[in-house]
């Protein structure tokens, strides 16, 4: 039977299923290697005649597989790789595939823009970093013979909005892999393979988790492509443990209903940010002013839970907003069922000099607000009470 359903699809899924002893998910197997009946078993499991289970750290565990076959279900692609972080899983695909020359297309992660513009580079690496107004450079950089097109879409902090259909096209017409950071969409808004792209990545941490209680990266995309990241997510060490496996098998069966109701609520408290006096700017794309409204509106099928506010203060006056906030929890993460609160010169960027944040228009008075499950209007409250305090 063929299911419509993303949610659907994911609670019956092959692995997803019940086992052979009726249990309605994949047990965690928190075992490092696996015995055979043969010789002749283990080779056809080796040389990839049969799947199975045979080493934790390869990957092929049946926690890990199961989650993998979920992973590859929730952005349609072929197949999915599970790491230990979303930066592991950048890691392994920026050396396996990135060799000839990665492009970062606007902002991007503090940790992403490190690994780029200052890791990469020593490894013989040629990268190239471009801001989101520069993207008319970006045929002339392919040119250049590049690897991979890399871009977060939504961006951290900003939410600039990139359209994943064209930059696909025009990296493909020069031999270029494109590969789309959709954490902060997540697939249940946006879905980067069907618009062109070669591969997905997460940070797994934040809406697929999404309970503040994991650590973990996956990667999806074409079999073919990623046959070649495989040894080295392998050989780095990157794999994810079984028991982090598990606990992200189990929230993915609820991110369609996380994701939904935080979109709801994003949308009610980003309006209400608009109407305050001490709020100079609120970016969230599914406000009809903000600048990539019309192709959000194209691409996503919702707008995220992610809003950025520009306090009207100093950066001082910004954080006694952040300090003064009760249900907003004062963090650096995002995707959780609880609200978070972060200024992201203190913390998610606060590794980049005050002068590439202002080139990157990340301003000190930004605060990055990932709504939660809570009632919209209690985070209402929240944040209105200490707006109010300067």
């Amino acid at each position: 039977m063929d299911y419509v359903g993303l949610t659907t699809k994911l609670l019956h899924s092959k692995n997803g299923s019940k086992d052979q002893h009726g249990s309605p998910h994949t047990p965690i197997y928190n075992t490092t290697t696996f015995t055979f009946h043969s010789t002749a078993d283990v080779l056809d499991v080796v040389e990839g005649r049969k799947s199975g289970a045979l080493y934790t750290r390869y990957g092929l565990n049946p926690s890990i597989l199961s989650l993998e076959e979920q992973l590859a279900t929730l952005e349609g692609a072929e197949a999915a790789w599970a790491f230990c972080s979303g930066m592991a899983s950048e890691a392994a695909l920026f050396t396996a595939l990135g060799r000839k020359g990665v492009i970062c297309l606007g902002d991007a992660y503090g940790g992403t823009l490190e690994l780029i513009g200052d890791q990469l580079p020593l490894l013989g690496i040629p990268t190239y970093m471009m801001l989101g107004s520069e993207v008319e450079r970006l045929e002339e950089t392919l040119k250049k013979g590049v690897g991979i097109v890399f871009f977060e879409t939504p961006t951290n902090p900003a939410l600039e909005i990139f359209d994943i259909a064209e930059i696909s096209k025009l990296a493909h017409q020069y031999g270029a892999l494109v590969a789309v950071d959709n954490t902060f969409a997540s697939p249940i808004n946006q879905q980067p393979l069907s618009l062109g792209a070669d591969f997905v990545v997460h940070s797994a941490t934040k809406y697929l988790g999404g309970h503040s209680d994991i650590t973990a990266g996956a990667l999806m995309g074409k079999k073919d492509l990623l046959a070649q990241i495989w040894p080295w997510r392998k050989n780095l060490g990157q794999m994810i443990a079984p028991e982090v496996a598990s606990l992200l098998s189990r929230s993915l069966r609820t991110l369609q209903v996380r994701v939904q109701h935080q979109n709801q609520s994003a949308a009610m408290v980003a309006d209400a940010m608009q109407k305050n006096s001490k709020v100079a700017r609120v970016l969230y794309p599914g406000l009809s002013d903000f600048p990539g409204h019309a192709l959000a509106k194209k691409q996503m099928s919702g707008f995220g839970g992610m809003i950025s506010i520009e306090v009207d203060g100093s950066a001082e006056q910004t954080s006694k907003v952040a300090d003064h906030l009760r249900i907003f929890g004062l963090a650096p993460s995002l995707g959780g069922v609880e609200s978070l609160v972060t200024q992201p010169s203190t913390t998610t960027h606060h590794g980049l000099t005050p002068e590439e944040r202002r080139r990157r228009g990340i301003s000190d008075s930004t605060l990055r607000l990932s709504i939660g499950l809570e009632d919209p209007r209690d985070l209402i409250a929240d944040l209105e009470q200490a707006l109010s305090t300067i």
